[in-house]
């Protein structure tokens, strides 16, 4: 997400800015791919299962670290293509690329400081209430 922040005011009241995909993320709008139909007893097709699970966790795990899929690609040493189709699990991949980008992840994930939760509002006690009440 982006560190900048900007805000403005309106009617008295501070609102934050921020860039439109920063806050699909916060409200759980990103893309992900679907799981695929089950056959009539439940049971998804494994190779394009395992695709998704991989696909969803490569997501999850670059964007927590910040990373686009050009930069993961070029840390981890593989085409953005390569990545790309990973992510849209259109793609089974070798163990050594697997490799490569989960390694990449953790440098990523160790190298980002850990996100702190942001102070209260001012003039306000605790959840929910209003100062003085």
């Amino acid at each position: 997400m982006t560190a900048n922040i900007q805000t403005i005011t309106l009617a008295g009241q501070r609102f934050v800015v921020l860039p439109e995909a920063d806050y699909r993320e916060l409200v759980g709008e990103t893309w992900e791919p679907p799981l695929p139909e089950p056959d009539a007893k439940g049971n998804y097709p494994a190779v394009e299962a395992a695709r998704v699970v991989l696909a969803r966790k490569l997501i999850r795990r670059r964007r927590a670290a910040g990373l686009t899929q050009a930069e993961l690609a070029r840390r981890a040493g593989v085409r953005v293509e390569t990545l790309s189709r990973l992510e849209h699990a259109k793609h089974s991949p070798n163990v050594a690329t697997v490799d490569k980008i989960v390694r990449t992840l953790e440098q990523a994930e160790a190298a980002r400081p850990a996100r702190k939760s942001p102070p209260p509002a001012a003039g306000r006690k605790g959840p929910g209430r209003a100062a003085g009440k």
